[in-house]
């Protein structure tokens, strides 16, 4: 059935009673003592899945460590943490496929393109591309490939980085009008969803999008958010998923499954477990229910059933097979799938309905290879996936299933962390820890297979892509081993890793142009810095801070295509300026010799300054006066643009690599908010190594104040008020920010920006960067002395401004941390560039905030106090901007 939520959002859900083609029930809602395998959380914690009659077939309840949600939805019928038959997860998937056909017509649905999420959601993203019918599928990935510049790039909800890439081999795959099919496993608070669109409809704008989940578990709220999504960008968006419901949380939900969570590590401890060491033991597991509380009969790892206490409590498990076993030593035996060459194991670059038919040919060849290479005897076989690689296994598990006479089997592996019960109650009885074995471009961490152990499997198939069969895989804590513990066969069979041919670099310009320096480019001093910049000053650029909002929000335009008009300051803020820094001069030169003392004693003996135009460029000039002062360096300096979500200017990097050692430069900011250029930076710097082959580029930046605790190398964590963030260009040598526009940057040209030489009249850009060096003999012994307490300290970033944006945001409703604009240098841009909503100032926060509550003033925007702030002050910029949302006379209307 179809029901409007509204013009924009159209929401189908399956009926509540039967079956639609091609989809078997679950069967897996109730244990064998026909317990619901979320009970045992719902009976603990209070929590109540409401809506739909199936829910309970689909999703069972776990508790995971969390800060945000203790609680975790389990699906049934997804294939990744709990083993389900095969032709049971496809079929669902396939069927929501075949919903999404009927729903868009013949010729969308001929148009359309498939997006999965990964890791959980890829296989059901290919699955629903197979019911579509004609549609090719593409689906997210954490792992880069060299050469291969992202197609888009979004984070997902609470992540500290950006965690999904969209690598497609054809760009033009998504840059078609026709309809986008985002598919996720659960569709909770729509967060990931919106960040995927917000991307995607400014680069590649489209009028339909279809979004598919098992489930739509979100609040009321939430629904209304995708609602007014849509109307924003003008596209139309439908909803299509298995079951719909809600989850219902008392009060005190998330402190009490916390402590839950807590007392039953404890109690893993005490028994001599582990949550997550694969060091000790074959299984990580958890006991069952303490004393006095309700359970039942537990199923050991073995696959004995533990013994009841006396008031009916299960008993911890053991970790290891049991001594009475008799059966034959485990081993692993590896089977040849003959894969076709050239057909890629699965849409991490894109899938086509060519791609489809190619798999369709050979799956039964494959599949009775499988089936010859399993015991005679085995009765029940695991086809084991492997994190984003869940799709290939899905279907050779499925066409196992057909071939042979044992009961089959599928799961994946995952890197999510779930605390482990073993109780029928419970949707997480075991689970197995064992290292990362591809080689994770984030680094080496723990992986998990769960309820694999003691589910009775004779056989278990391993089937992992050729970049994870790694020496890491074979080793003694490795997955095979943890498998061999658990089941007399192993099978390993390996897919060869699809990885695209990087495109052919273009011919690189034999002579990129020499810095511009002034006073033909800027108002400082040539030698003071040379910017890696084009000039184009005399291209019209600027437009209407309203104007601006309204485009970047809807998607319309990225912040980097256009510049605010120039804020013009005020007779009184020009005298709240002038005080500022004559009451922060000292505090500031102090911060510049500890930054540059750190800097010259870690970094380099002669650092080559980059500076992140244009904030940064300031604090990279009193660096290399410090440098002069002290120790009589003259330090090379230059700028060079980085902008947020398309990263730095690839040909200054080039031009600094052709002239100076990449290992000495040193690139420097004025200071960190939530840490989005920290994060940008190393990853820009990573793509840039994979493309040029060019290493010793260090993405660690120094920086004036670091109030966000996201770098090392800082003058200062206290979030203070640094003038030069007070003014635009009249404090940036009359530089404007910088420009990245197709039409006016090509791939041999350096960024962009304008020297407002009209504004020589207010320009204090000089100024202030004398009033600070005067006071470097005063403070040097200070700073040196300060910077050798650093040197010897742990100074390890905590990114506790990151997560105190993402309270801030949701306690808001904001639900975006680009939105949230942390400190005062951060707030002081919103006020001047950006449409304010309102500033959280921290109680009692002084003289730092007077320019920030004149603006305010101004504007007509509200600044609200607010108790342990981590920063001085906080602006948000409007949420959800539209020109309605100020008054006629300009200032801001609250909402």
């Amino acid at each position: 059935m179809e029901k409007a939520v509204n013009e924009g959002v159209r929401h189908q859900v399956r009926d509540g009673d039967g079956d639609s083609d091609g989809v078997r029930r679950s069967g897996t809602a109730d244990g064998a003592d026909g317990v619901w395998s979320g009970s045992w959380v719902a009976e603990r914690l209070g929590v109540e899945l409401v809506g739909d009659d199936r829910l309970t077939d689909l999703l069972g309840l776990a508790l995971r460590r969390n800060p945000k949600r203790a609680h975790l939805l389990v699906s049934n019928v997804l294939g990744k943490h709990i083993p389900q038959s095969p032709s049971v997860v496809y079929g669902y998937g396939f069927e929501l496929g075949r919903r999404v056909r009927d729903l868009l017509g013949p010729d969308e649905a001929r148009r359309a393109v498939v997006l999965g999420y990964a890791e959980t959601a890829t296989g059901l993203g290919h699955s629903v591309a197979d019911g579509l019918g004609l549609a090719p599928c593409l689906h997210s990935t954490r792992r880069p490939v060299a050469g291969l510049a992202p197609a888009g790039g979004f984070e997902e909800a609470h992540s500290h980085a950006t965690s999904h890439l969209l690598l497609p081999e054809d760009p033009a795959l998504l840059t078609g009008d026709g309809p986008l099919v985002l598919v996720d496993d659960e569709f909770s608070t729509g967060n990931t969803v919106l960040n995927t669109v917000r991307d995607l409809h400014g680069r590649y704008p489209r009028r339909r999008y279809v979004v598919v989940a098992l489930v739509d578990m979100r609040s009321p709220a939430d629904a209304g958010r995708l609602a007014e999504f849509a109307g924003e960008i003008g596209a139309r968006v439908d909803l299509v998923t298995a079951a719909s419901g809600a989850v219902r949380l008392p009060e005190g939900v998330l402190e009490k499954g916390q402590e839950l969570v807590a007392r039953y590590e404890a109690e893993s401890a005490a028994e001599g477990g582990s949550s997550s060491a694969a060091s000790s033991g074959p299984v990580a597991q958890f006991p069952a229910p303490l004393e006095g509380e309700a359970g039942a009969a537990g199923l050991r790892s073995d696959g004995r059933t533990t013994p009841l206490g006396a008031r009916g409590t299960a008993r911890p498990a053991p970790t290891g097979p049991h001594p009475d076993d008799r059966r034959s030593e485990p081993h692993v035996t590896r089977v040849d799938l003959r894969w076709p060459a050239g057909l890629p194991d699965g849409g991490r670059h894109g899938f086509t309905p060519a791609h489809r038919a190619r798999l369709e040919a050979v799956l039964p060849s494959m599949a009775a290879r499988l089936a010859d290479a399993l015991p005679a005897d085995a009765r029940r076989v695991l086809v084991l996936g492997f994190e984003e690689l869940m799709y290939a296994p899905l279907r050779l598990a499925e066409a196992l299933e057909r071939v042979t006479d044992a009961e089959v089997r599928y799961s994946t592996t995952t890197r999510s962390p779930v605390l482990a019960v073993d109780d029928p109650g419970y949707a997480i009885r075991t689970r197995l820890v064992f290292p990362a074995h591809d080689d994770p471009a984030d680094g080496p961490g723990e992986r998990y297979a769960y309820n694999v152990a003691g589910a009775g499997f004779d056989a278990v198939i391993a089937v992992v892509d050729s970049a994870a069969d790694t020496p890491s895989l074979h080793a003694p804590d490795g997955l095979l081993a943890q498998l061999a513990a658990h089941t007399p066969q192993v099978l390993l069979a390996v897919v060869p890793s699809y990885a695209p041919e990087p495109p052919h670099a273009p011919e690189r310009p034999s002579m990129l142009p020499e810095p511009l320096r002034g006073p033909a480019f800027s108002s400082y001093a040539p030698e003071e810095v040379g910017w890696l910049l084009q000039d184009l000053s005399d291209v019209t650029l600027e437009a209407p801070t309203e104007e601006r909002e309204e485009a970047i929000q809807s998607g319309g335009a990225h912040y980097a295509e256009s510049l605010p008009v120039e804020y013009q300051p005020t007779e009184q803020y020009q005298e709240l300026f002038h005080a500022a820094l004559a009451d922060s001069a000292a505090r500031i030169a102090q911060a510049v010799g500890v930054v540059t003392e750190t800097v010259l004693a870690e970094r380099s003996p002669r650092p080559v300054l980059v500076s992140l135009a244009r904030a940064g460029t300031p604090v990279g000039i009193l660096m290399r006066r410090w440098a002069q002062h002290r120790h009589g360096l003259d330090l090379p300096h230059y700028a060079v643009s980085i902008v947020r979500g398309r990263g730095i200017d690839a040909n200054a990097l080039r031009w600094l690599a052709e002239h100076h050692d990449p290992r000495d430069v040193v690139f420097v900011d004025g200071w960190t908010g939530k840490g989005a250029i920290t994060r940008e930076l190393a990853q820009a710097l990573e793509e840039f190594e994979k493309s040029d082959g060019v290493t010793g580029f260090d993405p660690e930046i120094a920086v004036l104040a670091d109030p966000g605790s996201c770098v090392r190398t800082y003058g200062t964590r206290e979030d203070f008020l640094i003038p030069s963030a007070c003014l635009n260009s009249t404090v940036s040598g009359l530089i404007s920010r910088t420009v990245l526009r197709a039409d006016l940057v090509g791939p041999r040209d350096f960024h962009g920006a304008k020297f407002y030489r009209e504004l020589a009249g207010t320009d204090v850009s000089v100024t202030f960067l004398d009033a600070v060096s005067a006071r470097f003999p005063e403070v040097a012994e200070a700073a040196c002395a300060q910077a050798k307490e650093l040197l010897a300290a742990d100074r390890s970033p905590t990114w506790e401004g990151w997560a105190a944006v993402e309270r801030i945001s949701e306690e808001y409703g904001i639900h975006d941390v680009n939105l949230v604009k942390p400190g005062v240098g951060e707030t002081t841009r919103v006020m001047l560039r950006r449409v304010p909503w309102k500033v959280l100032a921290r109680a009692g926060a002084g003289s730092d905030l007077d320019h920030v509550r004149l603006l305010a003033e101004q504007r007509g925007v509200p600044v609200e106090e607010v108790a342990d702030l981590p920063y001085t002050c906080v602006g948000l910029i409007h949420p959800k901007y539209t020109r309605g949302a100020t008054g006629a006379d300009g200032k801001a209307v609250t909402v």
